[in-house]
C-alpha cells in the first residue's frame, strides 16, 4: 500500500475511468461473443498500470501477477452470477463439474505455487503463447474434431481438468475457452458444455484468487489497493461496468454474425500476444 502516499485526486480519477471503461469492453464482449473476460483483463488491466506506474509511484515488476490475479478474483461474482442463471436453466452437469474438478483445484493450487517463483516476464511469455493457441481455439469448429460421444473414464478426464486449471490459472481464465471446446468434442451438448464451464469458473477463480492473494503478501511496490496480487480497486470497478455491458453485447449477438466478429476478435488476440513477444524480445 505503498503507493498510496503518491496518490493524487485527478489521477485517481483517472485511474477509476479506465477501469469503468475496461470492465464495459470485457463486458461487452463477453456478453457478444461468449469469451471470458480474462482474456481482455488481463492485457487491459496490464497496459492501464503499467501506463500510470509512475504516476502512482509502483513497480512493474510484479505487474504481471497483479494482473492475473485480479482477473482471477473479478471471475469470482461475475462467474457465480453466470453459474446460478445456468443452474436455474437446468444447464450445468455437475457430474461433469465433478469428474473435471478434483483434477481442476490441483492444477489451480501448484500453477498458484509455481507463478510466486515466476517472473513477470515469463508470466507474459506464458500468456502471449496461451492466448495465441486461444485465437486459433476460439473460431475453430469443434464438432469437426469429435473425439467421441462421451467423455473419457479416469484418469483422462481428470488430466484434461488439471491441464485446464493449470493454465487458467496461470493466465488469468475462467477456463471456459479450454473446457467447453474439450466437452463438445466429447459429445456434450453446447449449451450444457457452457453452462458446465461456469461453474468449473468458481472451482477454478475461488481457489486461484485466494492463491494470488496469498502469494503476493509482504510484496512492495504493488499498485494501491492491493492485497497480495489482487488488486481491489480494479475489482470493484470492473465487475460493476461489466455485469452492466453484458447484456448490452448479448442483444448485439443477436443482430450480427458472430462467426465474423470472433474471427475479428481472434485476429486481434494474435496482435496482443505478437506485441506482447515484441516487448519481450525487444524491450
Amino acid at each position: 500500500m505503498s503507493a498510496l502516499a503518491n496518490l493524487d485526486v485527478l489521477d485517481l480519477v483517472l485511474l477509476i475511468a479506465c477501469l469503468l471503461l475496461l470492465g464495459c469492453v470485457s463486458g461487452y464482449l463477453a456478453g457478444l461473443l461468449g469469451v471470458g473476460g480474462g482474456i481482455v483483463l488481463v492485457p487491459g488491466l496490464h497496459f492501464i498500470f503499467e501506463s500510470l506506474s509512475e504516476k502512482f509511484g509502483f513497480s512493474t515488476e510484479n505487474l504481471m501477477h497483479v494482473c492475473i490475479g485480479t482477473s482471477l478474483a473479478i471471475i469470482v461474482p461475475t462467474g457465480w452470477s453466470s453459474a446460478r442463471a445456468h443452474h436455474k436453466r437446468g444447464g450445468v452437469d455437475l457430474d461433469i463439474v465433478k469428474r473435471l474438478g478434483l483434477g481442476i483445484v490441483i492444477g489451480v493450487v501448484l500453477a498458484t505455487a509455481v507463478a510466486k517463483d515466476l517472473s513477470g516476464t515469463s508470466l507474459k511469455m506464458i500468456f502471449a503463447t496461451a492466448i495465441l493457441f486461444l485465437s486459433f481455439l476460439m473460431i475453430a469448429d469443434h464438432e469437426k474434431f469429435k473425439l467421441g460421444n462421451e467423455l473419457p473414464k479416469q484418469p483422462v478426464t481428470g488430466l484434461a481438468g488439471f491441464v485446464i486449471g493449470v493454465l487458467s490459472a496461470l493466465i488469468g481464465i475462467g477456463g471456459a475457452t479450454l473446457s467447453v471446446p474439450y466437452m463438445s468434442m466429447y459429445g456434450v451438448p453446447i449449451r450444457r458444455a457452457v453452462g458446465s464451464a461456469s461453474a468449473m469458473g468458481l472451482v477454478i477463480s475461488i481457489p486461484a484468487a485466494i492463491g494470488y492473494i496469498y502469494i503476493g503478501l509482504g510484496q512492495e511496490g504493488l499498485p494501491p489497493f492491493s492485497l497480495g496480487y489482487v488488486n481491489f480497486l480494479a475489482w470493484l470497478c470492473v465487475i460493476p461496468s461489466s455485469m452492466l455491458m453484458a447484456p448490452f453485447g448479448a442483444k448485439t449477438a443477436h443482430n450480427v454474425s458472430v462467426k465474423r466478429l470472433k474471427i475479428i476478435f481472434s485476429v486481434f488476440m494474435m496482435i496482443v500476444a505478437l506485441n506482447m513477444w515484441r516487448k519481450i524480445l525487444m524491450p
